[in-house]
């Protein structure tokens, strides 16, 4: 079961967040990581409420501590031209 919880762990670090500065990258990282922490603590039968909380805590700390030369997916949905 371990290995299970290691799979969205691994993809939000993989995602990390989106943008170019330290609040953008946050803000989408802990949204990103809200989203996989809920999903993932849903399927294990376990509280999604506390899943996202407890990924979206995760997503905004690895997107505050990278930098867009590590991860960049572009700019965020809020900053983005096509709106």
């Amino acid at each position: 079961m371990r290995k299970l919880s290691i799979i969205p762990v691994a993809l939000l670090l993989a995602l990390g967040a989106c943008g170019h500065s330290t609040s953008d990258r946050a803000l989408s990282g802990a949204a990103l990581g809200a989203g996989a922490g809920a999903t993932g603590a849903a399927i294990t039968g376990h509280d999604a409420l506390r899943g996202a909380a407890i990924g979206g805590l995760v997503g905004a700390a690895a997107g505050g501590l990278t930098s867009s030369d590590d991860i960049n997916l572009g700019d965020p949905v809020w900053r983005s031209r096509r709106w």
